[in-house]
């Protein structure tokens, strides 16, 4: 079906997009798995080519886009290439810049921002902690007020880039007695004393991004570094999960069409009893179902994402988009590793990784339980 949610000029910086994984990211391919992060001379390519910064204004070095399908086509691209390509680069510039464009202090973003669109700071959130998962308002770490600082303590985990990130948008709770109205957002940076990191987590699949734990004792943040308002953080991180998981439902439709277009090509050479193995009736059935199951899905996503830029993308909505895009991602890829058989079961085939690579979907932004949640009180229940 033909997609009308772009237009010619999202379609020329495609174009431009492409040509960037293809001459930075893919020559890299095998090392940025082995070394389970993506390098700073990505990066710093990455800001050259001015992907880092499309929401940011000029005055920061930023391209100041205003419209979020630039960012869409940047998702798009790199989820068919490796799904962890996307969550490296989103949390960057999907999930922390509304953060520091919208709720930092104008001191904060002269401090970052320009950075930021650079590739010379590298960004994370820290949210998840170990003993909380999606339940955000049982927050441990904490934040206590000291002269004109803030001296912060607990832990998280689970952090996208949090090994190598130069700043990390930390949650922590400011006024423990008011449970989730009591939570403030603060920046964190490289380099802080008490700040501290742990191993790269060794996860089932996206080895190319770099997930780590982080630590945080009495750690002094200055005012400066208060992101948004007082013990108004969970509402912060609210209004901002509807994007976020838009951003995932985005990628896991173009994460699993990547896949899916291989596929096809390989049913289609791939010989057995004297003739494509595609040709035969179960095969040809199952690819008919993975096609119009992955067409369907990013109809839906494509007008949660006109809606979104639009200003009219709710909470409900995206939490539609997150969850059927995550399992049909898997159902499709799943049927994919089916398609090549053994192959499909080693590593070395982008099939495999892929497959692997699908499952957090499920589990991240949200576990795919709480969408249901989210959309079951829309409806009163």
């Amino acid at each position: 079906m033909r997609r009308t949610v772009y237009d010619a000029d999202h379609e020329l910086f495609r174009e431009s997009v492409r040509a960037f994984v293809e001459r930075t990211l893919l020559p890299l391919d095998e090392d940025i798995r082995n070394e389970r992060m993506l390098r700073r001379e990505v990066w710093l390519e990455a800001g050259r080519q001015g992907l880092l910064g499309m929401q940011v204004p000029e005055e920061y070095g930023g391209q100041d886009a205003g419209d979020f399908r630039f960012n869409a086509v940047i998702g798009e691209e790199l989820a068919r290439v490796a799904a962890a390509y996307n969550s490296i680069v989103s949390i960057h510039v999907d999930i922390c810049a509304p953060y520091l464009l919208e709720l930092a202090t104008d001191e904060a973003r002269k401090r970052w921002l320009p950075g930021f669109c650079t590739g010379e700071l590298i960004t994370a959130i820290g949210m998840t902690e170990p003993s909380g998962g999606s339940d955000l308002a049982a927050l441990k770490t904490t934040a206590v007020r000291d002269g004109d600082a803030w001296v912060i303590n607990g832990g998280k985990t689970f952090i996208t880039n949090g090994g190598h990130a130069d700043l990390i948008i930390v949650a922590a709770k400011t006024s423990p007695e008011r449970g989730a109205k009591g939570i403030t957002l603060f920046g964190v940076e490289a380099g802080m004393p008490g700040f501290t990191r742990g191993t790269k987590l060794d996860k089932v699949g996206q080895p190319e991004a770099d997930t780590s734990e982080l630590f945080f004792d009495n750690v002094r943040v200055p005012d400066s570094h208060v992101i948004g308002e007082l013990d108004r953080g969970f509402i912060h991180m609210m209004e901002r999960l509807p994007q976020e998981r838009l951003s995932c439902a985005i990628a896991n439709v173009a994460h699993a069409r990547g896949v899916l277009e291989e596929t096809v090509a390989y049913v289609k050479e791939r010989q057995a009893f004297g003739r494509p193995i595609g040709a035969f009736q179960h095969n040809k059935f199952l690819v008919a179902e993975l096609t119009t199951k992955l067409d369907v899905a990013q109809a839906f996503v494509d007008q949660c994402l006109a809606a979104h830029v639009a200003g009219e993308l709710d909470a409900v909505d995206a939490a539609k988009a997150k969850w059927w895009t995550s399992d049909a991602q898997n159902q499709i890829i799943d049927g994919c590793v089916q398609l090549f058989g053994g192959y499909g079961y080693m590593r070395e085939y982008r099939v495999a990784r892929a497959w692997m690579d699908a499952r957090v979907t499920r589990i991240w932004a949200g576990s795919n339980e709480i969408m249901k949640e989210i959309i079951g009180r829309a409806e009163g229940l």
